[in-house]
């Protein structure tokens, strides 16, 4: 008997075959020539999909980049760089991305601020109508109290857009700032979009009037009977009145 892989033809010499060799990229298939012949399966072109889920990815990645360079830029001490690119550096930053250390170190508020708004459209007659006050912060208020889980905007958005406007004008109304030009615009806008969504009627103009009336001093340890305090007088700021674009309907 042969031994395996040999094969006997006629009686006569063992003749040795070759067992067909297996690629890494297929089954081998025997050719003409009784030689193997290796196979590969074409994957086809790359589906759009693909290349356009690729490109997402790579534009993610470029603007997490990007906004981890500006906001380090920001918080960094002055350098020649962040003083060369401040205006994009600021752009980019304010006001959604700000940076402080407000939450390990807050400032508690000394004052209670009521911010209202009133606004006035021009009748086809060109005479001007005027709205009464609208109490915003009694909106966000409402919204605060008894409310577990008061959203960021309630809380935060008004507020803090008056604090920045209060910042960058003090007690002048004439913009001296890029920054200034942001916020009084910022300021605007929240307070449009509060009314349009609150109240009916359409309007071109509006104005702020912000009362801040200081907070009352905390109740003294003892028995002993204390004064009556005297209530401090309400100080009454009233901004000009700003164009905004046409909002609500009649």
């Amino acid at each position: 008997m042969g031994r395996p892989g040999e094969a006997v033809l006629g009686g006569g010499k063992p003749v040795d075959l070759e067992e067909p060799e297996h690629s890494e990229t297929g089954p081998a298939v025997l050719d003409r020539g009784g030689g193997p012949h290796p196979y590969t399966v074409d994957p086809g072109p790359r589906g759009p999909l693909s290349a356009g889920a690729g490109a997402a990815i790579v534009l993610c990645l470029v603007l997490a980049l990007a906004h981890v360079l500006l906001v380090f830029l920001h918080v960094a001490p002055p350098n020649p760089v962040s003083q060369l690119y401040s205006k994009p550096v600021n752009a980019w930053v304010y006001p959604l991305f700000e940076q402080n250390w407000r939450l390990f170190a807050p400032d508690p508020e000394s004052v209670n601020r009521q911010i209202s708004a009133r606004t006035s459209r021009t009748k086809p007659d060109g005479t001007v109508e005027v709205s009464g006050w609208f109490d915003l912060s009694a909106v966000d208020t409402s919204a605060i109290e008894h409310n577990p889980f008061p959203s960021h905007t309630a809380q935060n958005m008004l507020r803090r857009a008056w604090s920045s406007y209060l910042e960058a004008f003090g007690t002048d109304d004439q913009p001296h700032s890029d920054r200034a030009l942001m916020m009084r615009t910022y300021l605007r806008n929240i307070a449009a979009d509060r009314v349009a969504a609150h109240r009916h009627g359409s309007f071109d103009s509006l104005q702020l009037r912000v009362t801040t009336l200081p907070v009352a001093a905390p109740n003294t340890a003892g028995g002993g009977r204390r004064p009556t305090p005297v209530a401090a007088p309400a100080d009454v700021r009233y901004l000009p009145w700003w164009k905004v674009a046409p909002r609500g309907t009649d």
